[in-house]
């Protein structure tokens, strides 16, 4: 069979798809240069499985179309919707118009701020007593709504980032992957669902490697924009195609640019996932338009780094914004890393520095809790109780993994996330997710 025709690989294409009114980067150099010898005449067409994907090195080979058999048929059969466009429905989709119903019922009476993908410009909204809890116009982290938790937007361990990137699965990540193997470093990446489905094999190079994998929705819309039902069915299928190609159910979930509100926020919580926020933003994304520069993008690592190594973050760590968008951006965090490494005592992947030991529905997968993995990498001992953990941080897909036990937060515990003030409330209707995500069986295909 041909590859898919809609296989768009550029990251100009991507960008353009992604942010309104972007254009193609390529205008700016950057500093780490690609790693030299790649496999001779080796493409994307021609990987068999995730090993062999990652084997293959340079963005010309890497984003290659190619064939996966198990998204076809997801396409073809309606199981999940057409990519890089704002899910309308999910009524085709039994189990989950049953579970939108059934949450539908008790969400938040909040009307959208615009429509299908797309703010509404003039928006009278009330800032001064924001009742929402709208992210977009006051930074709002937490909720009005009654039996809903606080958005994260730093992390509680002292002299830590939180390390991170969104839009990703980038088809010529491997060299970024390699860099971060070799520093031993694992990181949160946050998914989208369309570009899942256009680099699967990509896509599970994250879970090979240990990382932390996120939903970050179906085609990256302003979700305030959207309707209920389409907020709903912007989760579900990203977590339908994660489930299918990467055999994982994320409990964690970021919103596109941010944009956030309590009714968003209702249905992110109901699927039993933790808002994950930011203090700082790399604005890498944006470099070359707007009238962002390489060296925006560089002084705004900067000023991270200079607010940590002057002592800001000795109460608490820190989560910056940044991309897995093309090269440029992961060029960007290749180079800044050793600052980001002498600035701080710990990088760790987000849900770690949260001691959130469970990051998928899937009981088989488990990530070290902060103290086994700074104890792997020369920092204290983990205690005894915590010691069991798997030192590398690398989530098992064969069995529970060392350190399965109840050590660190469990997956929704969200007690050390507020950062400007805590609810502490719950909610029974937003813990319905956990529940109903435990029936939640999709086909785990490979080739």
């Amino acid at each position: 069979m041909a590859p898919r025709t809609h296989r768009t690989r550029a990251a100009a294409a991507i960008t353009a798809l992604l942010f309104v009114g972007a254009q193609a980067h390529g205008s700016q150099p950057h500093v780490h240069e690609a790693r030299a010898n790649p496999v001779a005449r080796a493409d994307a067409s021609s990987a068999t499985s995730e090993a062999s994907m990652a084997g293959i090195l340079g963005d010309a080979a890497e984003c290659v179309a190619y064939d996966y058999p198990p998204i076809d048929a997801a396409l073809a059969s309606g199981e999940i919707p057409p990519i890089w466009k704002v899910v309308q429905s999910v009524q085709s989709d039994a189990e989950g118009y049953a579970l939108f119903q059934k949450l539908n019922a008790s969400a938040p009476n909040i009307a959208p701020k615009g429509f299908n993908g797309t703010l509404n410009p003039n928006l009278n909204y009330d800032t001064a007593t924001d009742p929402d809890c709208y992210w977009t116009a006051t930074q709002c982290l937490t909720p009005k709504a009654p039996g809903l938790a606080p958005d994260v937007g730093q992390v509680p361990e002292p002299k830590t980032l939180g390390y991170g990137f969104d839009d990703g699965p980038y088809c010529g990540h491997n060299e970024f992957y390699d860099f971060l193997t070799t520093n031993n470093q694992k990181a949160t990446f946050y998914y989208i669902g369309s570009n899942i489905a256009d680099n699967p094999w990509q896509a599970q190079r994250a879970v090979a490697d240990g990382h932390e994998v996120c939903v970050h929705t179906w085609s990256h819309p302003p979700m305030t924009s959207l309707t209920n039902e389409q907020v709903f069915g912007e989760l579900w299928y990203t977590l339908k195609v994660m489930k299918l190609v990467m055999g994982i159910t994320p409990t964690c979930f970021r919103p596109p640019l941010g944009d956030m509100d309590d009714r968003v926020r209702y249905f992110a919580q109901a699927l039993n996932f933790t808002i994950i926020m930011w203090e700082y933003d790399a604005f890498d994304w944006e470099e070359g338009m707007n009238g962002v520069t390489n060296q925006t993008v560089y002084s705004n690592y900067d000023k991270l780094i200079s607010d940590a190594k002057a002592g800001d973050m000795d109460t608490h760590g820190a989560i910056i914004l940044t991309h897995e968008l093309n090269t440029y951006t992961i060029g960007t965090a290749m180079n800044l890393y050793p600052q980001l490494k002498d600035a701080f005592e710990w990088i760790t992947p987000v849900g770690v520095a949260l001691n959130r030991t469970q990051p998928y529905v899937e009981q088989n997968y488990t990530q070290d809790n902060f103290a086994q993995y700074i104890a792997a990498r020369g920092g204290p001992a983990a205690p005894a109780s915590a010691s069991s953990g798997g030192a590398s941080g690398k989530a098992s897909a064969t069995g529970s993994a060392p350190g399965s036990s109840s050590s660190g937060a469990s997956s929704n515990d969200q007690s050390t996330s507020a950062t400007k003030g805590s609810s502490g409330a719950t909610s029974t209707g937003v813990q319905v997710g956990t529940a109903l995500l435990g029936l939640f069986t999709v086909a785990f295909a490979l080739l």
